[in-house]
């Protein structure tokens, strides 16, 4: 049943009225990511009244999601974010129905979960998602909202709704091949400006709201930037054409997809733990290289060779001992470091990549 009072200044607005909260009240809309941008996101949907709320995420609340993340609180740091999601926005909208999906999205879910809904936003904040539930809700044939953030900057897309010339495009329009991993990072690795996703979520939330009702004129087929030093915005047409060998056509081809090998990810180098790292290290053969950037902090007690990740590959000159453990914050970078230090150098040389980085030898070393 509608409360009118819950909904009041919104059915009170010029062209919104009751018919379209009925349509709010009426629609399913998943949210995937619980994170950065899929706070804000959930938060308005569910106060504006969307009717049926999907919320997909694997992760658990950590303190240093605290700075944008604004649904947790500190008493929440290691319970999964769907669970805390699902209680505070059921105390906010208690007449709506919000389902939780709390594992990650795959090519052997991601059909499943996506069919229940209407609309799907992508809060995610990894290439290989992105790409995967592209490809999915352009499959599926389901309206895609997507979000992604970087320091200072973002931006917001709508994907497969028809345009007034009846044109559709997806992610894949705009980024037709994922980009190499050591030409891009995420907020681990680059730091955000903890608004910039309240102000992108709430975006998201914005083009799904006026797409349920009719209202105004979505981003469909365009790209919007945001950059919050600059106060400049841009909006961009995305081009239709879409040409890619490796393009999936059939949910067939789709659960065939390794998406972590389509964006150049994968596992295939030793890792060591901040207990063998501290071993190793001290050795008199074995050379420790930072593949951060040169004014990245903190720095360790050891000597190293600081290389960024986006140099290594003309300075394997430098590269004096055989035994090399590559460092980096989190421990994504030197992953793809080692692993391009492994395609370069002799097998003689025994190469590994420190597991969670500089932020994990950090807290082994104050537990």
């Amino acid at each position: 049943m509608l409360d009118k009072n819950r909904y009041d200044r919104q059915i009170k607005l010029r062209g919104f009225g009751i018919e379209a909260q009925q349509k709010l009240l009426s629609a399913h809309v998943l949210v995937i990511g619980a994170g950065g941008l899929g706070c804000p996101a959930l938060q308005y949907l569910a106060a504006s009244g969307v009717g049926t709320i999907g919320i997909a995420d694997d992760d658990k609340v950590s303190l240093s999601n605290l700075q944008r993340q604004v649904l947790y609180t500190a008493e929440d740091i290691g319970k999964l974010k769907t669970k805390v999601a699902c209680k505070r926005l059921s105390l906010m909208n208690p007449d709506i129905s919000i389902n939780i999906i709390s594992e990650k999205i795959t090519t052997k879910n991601a059909v499943a979960i996506i069919s229940d809904y209407d609309l799907i936003l992508d809060c995610s904040d990894n290439f290989p998602t992105r790409y995967l539930i592209d490809d999915a809700c352009r499959i599926l044939k389901k309206t895609l909202i997507f979000g992604a953030i970087y320091q200072y900057e973002g931006q917001v897309a709508v994907f497969n709704i028809p345009d007034k010339e009846g044109t559709t495009t997806s992610y894949r329009n705009l980024f037709p091949e994922p980009p190499r991993p050591d030409e891009v990072s995420d907020c681990n690795e680059a730091g955000v400006l903890g608004v910039l996703p309240g102000i992108i979520g709430t975006w998201q939330a914005t083009e799904a709201l006026k797409i349920i009702t009719g209202l105004g004129h979505t981003l469909a087929n365009k790209l919007m930037t945001i950059d919050l030093l600059d106060n400049q915005t841009a909006i961009y047409d995305i081009p239709a054409d879409l040409q890619h060998p490796n393009l999936p056509l059939t949910i067939e081809d789709f659960e065939l997809m390794n998406y972590e090998e389509h964006c150049g990810i994968g596992r295939t180098v030793n890792t060591i733990s901040s207990s063998e790292f501290s071993e190793l290290a001290k050795a008199p053969d074995t050379m420790i290289i930072d593949v951060r950037n040169l004014d990245e902090l903190p720095k360790i007690d050891l000597p190293y060779l600081a290389i960024p990740l986006s140099e290594l590959n003309g300075n394997f000159s430098k590269i004096q001992h055989k035994n090399i453990i590559v460092i980096c914050q989190s421990g994504k970078r030197s992953e793809i470091g080692a692993k391009l230090l492994q395609e370069n150098l002799g097998s003689e040389y025994t190469i590994s990549s420190l597991e969670g980085g500089i932020n994990q030898l950090k807290k082994s070393e104050n537990e």
